[in-house]
């Protein structure tokens, strides 16, 4: 059981936009008190919350029963109080209604049973002058609201207690990332990045995210922030940290995407961005970077265990999506000889920071600066020591944007010519580093989208696949990778194919 303390309705609607940060679609909160205990202003602060519209009009669903609001996550307002039987819950939609959303649900002891096992109680009894809630229940939803409400904590270490909190951005991992605002100062980012859970062995007796070097936790963030703060790169500023629980509150680089106004690439910015890596690559950046306090990150090597892990996200999700079965094991085998010699090419080639996904949801862009400083760059904490040319192809190949040929060629022009300018740059062999890691990383992604779909019911990714499988055809066609190029066609890896 968690309790927390509201001494007045200001908090009471803190504790609402604490909640709506952790609701997610399929949640139950049941809010039980008597009259006046603040259920109404609860649910009224979540909903606005979630809509972010301080202004909302949220009625009491005292006679309708039901409200339904098309927030960021949908969400439904039920006040059971005068249904005559449980029963009558079902007529309501309440089964529908979590399907599409989540739910709160006032009054929550007149449905009895029919609530999910799952639901939270948050129940809120007078204290003083003030209310007390209490919370109970348990599994990833009380998980979620037990975190929210640590974030809150957080931020009231940080001088920002009383701060604002909107969703901001969620990934495809479990960090997810708030704007917390305060009258007067520029609004901040909340990050909040729990320990990556490891999840069963896979290969080796290792489980896959030790194995392609996935960082643990937050702590990674921090001293690679720093690494590139000192080496002129322009992150975000960290103003509070607590590595332990993984919250950071950070600098806000700005709200200009990447991209141009339709969502399109914009070649001058791609070719800035390739001159900043150009120079970053032209730095010498240490393995161990400091976290603070005396402790250090360990920025381990893109190494072929990591390389080749990745690579099979395609035949372990791709192939059995278009072929209907897994890959055989003649397919892996065949697969794993034809990588191995691509990947042997790679000895003696530059290898240096690699952020790993230099691309454009990572990317600000920030117009009214000058030189390397317009490009804002955010979400490194995955950084590996390898090839140059990985974050170059992650670039100019970008896995959200259709990037013409045109478009990825003036982008890789641009990263030459400043590397050549910088000095001495051995070119071709750093373009068939460039089709290795192009392919390597494409391959992987076709693996990753089909995996959000089939494994954690992210379907909207598939829409990106014909996308991938051009830039794979691309990454293909360079000579040294004529062996590769010729098993992905024989086994049909190349063609278009409707999931």
């Amino acid at each position: 059981m968690l309790e927390r303390l509201l001494a007045d309705e200001t908090e009471t609607a803190r504790l609402g936009e604490d909640l709506a940060m952790a609701l997610r679609p399929g949640d139950v909160l049941a809010l039980k008190g008597d009259l006046g205990a603040g259920k109404s202003t609860l649910a009224r602060a979540l909903i606005r919350a979630l809509a972010d519209d301080a202004g909302l009009d949220v009625p009491s669903p005292t006679f309708t029963l039901v409200q339904s609001y098309d927030t960021r996550i949908p969400v439904h307002h039920f006040d059971l109080y005068r249904l005559s039987s449980a029963a009558e819950i079902d007529e309501l939609g309440f089964d529908d209604a979590l399907a599409q959303g989540a739910a709160l649900v006032e009054w929550p002891e007149r449905a009895e049973a029919y609530l999910p096992k799952t639901t939270i109680l948050i129940e809120l009894v007078h204290d003083g002058d003030g209310r007390l809630a209490r919370f109970s229940g348990q599994g990833p939803a009380f998980e979620r609201i037990a975190r929210s409400l640590a974030m809150r904590d957080f931020l009231e270490r940080a001088g920002w207690g009383e701060a604002q909190r909107r969703h901001f951005i969620g990934d495809a991992s479990a960090r997810s990332y708030e704007i917390v605002s305060l009258p007067g100062p520029a609004p901040r980012v909340l990050m909040n990045s729990p320990r990556l859970v490891l999840g069963p062995p896979v290969r080796d007796g290792k489980p896959y995210a030790e194995i392609a070097h996935t960082a643990q936790s937050v702590s990674a963030f921090v001293a690679i922030d720093r690494a590139l703060e000192a080496g002129g790169v322009s992150v975000p500023r960290i103003y509070a940290e607590d590595q332990d629980q993984g919250f950071l509150l950070l600098d806000h680089l700005g709200s200009e995407g990447f991209l141009g106004e339709q969502g399109q690439p914009v070649a001058e910015r791609y070719a800035a961005a390739a001159e900043l890596l150009a120079m970053m690559h032209g730095r010498t950046w240490p393995d161990r970077m400091e976290t603070g306090q005396g402790a250090f990150h360990h920025v381990p090597p893109f190494d072929r265990a990591a390389m080749v892990i990745e690579a099979d996200l395609l035949v372990d999700w791709y192939v059995p999506a278009i072929s209907g079965s897994p890959a055989s094991d003649d397919l892996r085998a065949g697969y794993h000889r034809e990588w191995n010699a691509a990947l042997d090419r790679l000895g003696g080639r530059e290898y240096t920071l690699m952020l790993r996904d230099f691309h454009s949801p990572n990317i600000i862009w920030r117009g009214d600066r000058t030189g390397h400083d317009r490009l804002g760059i955010v979400d490194f904490q995955d950084a590996l020591i390898g090839p140059s040319a990985y974050d170059v192809a992650s670039l100019a190949m970008d896995a959200r944007v259709t990037m013409s040929p045109d478009i990825e060629k003036r982008t890789l022009d641009a990263y030459v010519a400043a590397r050549h300018a910088a000095g001495a740059f051995a070119e071709a062999s750093f373009l068939e580093a460039y089709a290795i890691m192009a392919a390597q990383r494409n391959s992987k992604i076709l693996g990753i989208f089909v995996r959000l779909e089939k494994r954690d019911g992210k379907p909207y990714y598939l829409k990106h696949l014909p996308r991938i499988r051009d830039y794979l055809r691309r990454a293909l066609a360079h000579p040294a990778l004529a062996g590769l190029r010729d098993f992905y066609s024989e086994h049909g890896l190349l063609e278009e194919r409707a999931l």
